[in-house]
């Protein structure tokens, strides 16, 4: 299989094409762009300090940050710098999607304890995602741009994610919700967006349809409702700092074992959280013909935030087996 000789991006990723020496056209589209990117480092870095003074002047609050806290190496250095860096008082949310892995758990308390943060867990019924996720297993959902950046059941998944978060930060009044997307999945341009209730309404039902066909009306009560929607003043923004904020793998799981956050053993090379993500990843693969994550890496080799090989490696190895074992079991799946 033909591999981009300058990210990671495979021949059979959707719209690729290759140049004579081998290197993609998404590269080939970001030559000539790390000026730019580093001056947009610096213009949202400043907006952020803007946006941090704004608030300062509203009303008395509980919290300034609802932090969507999977107690992966990336939302628990975010939740880390929005806490000692920036100073704001956060509130963690951890979506329990029931394959949490066991090191997560005591990464997620020992982080909360030692950073002196309020933390919830919210764990919907097992019996509605496990309709999604073994529906997602077999069937598409969503848009199939959707697909170049993440499998069908990590898609229900954040969707989930998201909007709890967005629900809980609405009806606590909260004026920022924090995501640790790293520097590939989402560009620096998005990573301080005040939420539109027209446009989250029409991306909501974009996953929310999808999924009352699968697991039933009751899928409502994670979503948005009316009374949501008619407190626009009330609409967070959307933030993700490590999009300018300095990214090295290595820098920063050196400063969150301070934490007392322990790199698990029990999951695979794309996710420091999740017990079922090697199944999905799996899954894509085969079907797709390209790693649901190749985007997002390939992403941060080009910006030069992870080396080459590193970035191959996380792709390119074998999904491990004993890790979709357990998805399918769980799943009551062959």
């Amino acid at each position: 299989m033909k591999i981009c000789s300058n990210c990671i991006l495979p021949e059979t990723f959707p719209g690729i094409s290759f140049n004579a020496e081998g290197v993609c056209v998404y590269c080939q589209r970001f030559e000539g762009k790390e000026t730019r990117l580093s001056e947009d480092k610096n213009k949202y870095e400043g907006k952020f300090f803007e946006l941090l003074s704004q608030l300062q002047s509203s009303p008395q609050r509980s919290y300034d940050v609802l932090m969507a806290y999977s107690g992966g190496k990336d939302s628990t250095y975010t939740m880390y710098l929005l806490r000692a860096k920036y100073k704001l008082r956060v509130l963690a949310l951890s979506f329990d999607n029931g394959f949490i892995s066991n090191t997560s758990h005591r990464n997620i308390k020992k982080v909360t304890d030692n950073l002196g943060i309020d933390h919830v867990f919210f764990k919907p019924r097992w019996d509605i995602l496990k309709k999604i996720f073994t529906y997602a297993a077999e069937k598409e959902l969503y848009s199939k741009k959707t697909l170049e950046r993440a499998s069908t059941i990590c898609t229900s998944c954040i969707g989930l994610v998201k909007s709890l978060c967005l629900k809980t930060a609405i009806e606590q009044n909260i004026p920022m919700v924090a995501f640790g997307w790293s520097p590939g999945q989402a560009p620096v341009q998005s990573s301080i967006m005040k939420n539109n209730p027209s446009f989250i309404k029409m991306a909501q039902d974009a996953i929310l349809e999808p999924l009352k066909g699968v697991a039933g009306d009751d899928i409502a009560s994670y979503f948005l409702n009316e009374w949501h929607y008619a407190q626009p003043e009330r609409f967070p923004y959307n933030v993700h700092p490590m999009a300018w904020e300095f990214y090295n793998e290595k820098m920063i799981l050196e400063e969150i074992e301070k934490l007392g956050w322990e790199e698990p053993k029990d999951t695979d090379t794309n996710s420091s959280n999740c017990l079922l993500n090697a199944y999905a990843n799996d899954l894509h693969i085969k079907k797709y013909g390209f790693h649901p994550y190749v985007w997002e890496i390939a992403n941060m080799v080009r910006e030069g935030v992870m080396p080459r090989d590193e970035g191959f490696q996380k792709i390119y190895q074998k999904q491990p087996e004993q890790l979709i074992e357990i998805a399918r079991r769980k799943l009551d799946v062959e």
